[in-house]
């Protein structure tokens, strides 16, 4: 293979990943097709440590109370799989943290041979008349590093998601999964949350806070003509990977 096009190789390499937006240009970002989340290749069903579940008890023809309702009316609340539950996203979150670090060493050492086995008298013999053997090796050393570091950060994020129930546990507890897009002047907001709550956790107007999602993934990003201007170039980041210092 000539020279010139393995130095071209990395290039077309790398504007492989550019292809996307080559496709999109002078037109708006395409939203996602609604789909059934547990047809995505990346859905797996969820598995849990879960009680051991509780034989329901016989219910009376005169009985006033129906299977799984918690009240006399009809519970209006997310149940099954395929219901929708409203999840309340709201992320404020700071965090400050400062590090300092000093640290210094001196070191000093000697080493000298004035007698041994009586050889003292041979040293002239083999050694300059200026060496004085009482300071054959004398080594010094010192080293001081300093070092600090310092983080701030601010998120503030609220929204409000529908979510599908994907799966419903052995003790009750439900998966969730949802995705909400937004498009703005060529510019793509994406959303999307997943986790496991609990149907008592669900108020009376069908909606649970993000904060009791179990095991909750939420993601907030975009994509159009602002966030590609916001993304390094790929030149950039392949230098960042492989360059030491």
């Amino acid at each position: 293979m000539r020279p010139s096009l393995l130095l071209l190789l990395p290039l077309v390499l790398a504007g492989c990943g550019s292809a996307e937006r080559l496709t999109r240009i002078g037109r708006a970002p395409d939203m996602a097709a609604i789909t059934d989340p547990t047809r995505d290749p990346d859905w797996k069903p969820v598995t849990m440590p879960t009680p051991r579940p509780i034989e329901p008890t016989a219910i009376s023809a005169n009985s006033l109370w129906r299977p799984g309702s918690r009240t006399f009316l009809r519970d209006s609340k997310a149940a099954s799989v395929g219901d929708l539950v409203t999840v309340l996203v709201s992320i404020s979150d700071s965090a400050s943290l400062n590090n300092d670090t000093e640290r210094s060493r001196d070191n000093s050492e000697n080493m000298g041979i004035p007698r041994l086995l009586g050889l003292d008298a041979s040293y002239l013999r083999f050694l300059p008349n200026s060496i004085d053997p009482t300071k054959l090796v004398e080594a010094s050393s010192a080293n001081s590093s300093k070092g600090g570091g310092s983080v701030k950060r601010t998120e503030t994020i609220t929204l409000r998601v529908a979510a599908t129930v994907t799966q419903v546990l052995p003790n009750g507890n439900m998966v969730l999964s949802g995705r909400q897009q937004v498009r703005v002047n060529n510019e793509l907001r994406d959303l999307s949350l997943a986790g496991i709550i609990r149907p008592q956790d669900i108020a009376s107007d069908n909606t649970v806070k993000h904060d009791r999602l179990a095991e909750a993934r939420i993601s907030y990003g975009g994509k159009g003509t602002l966030s590609d201007v916001q993304k390094p170039r790929y030149g950039q980041e392949f230098l960042d990977a492989i360059l030491p210092f």
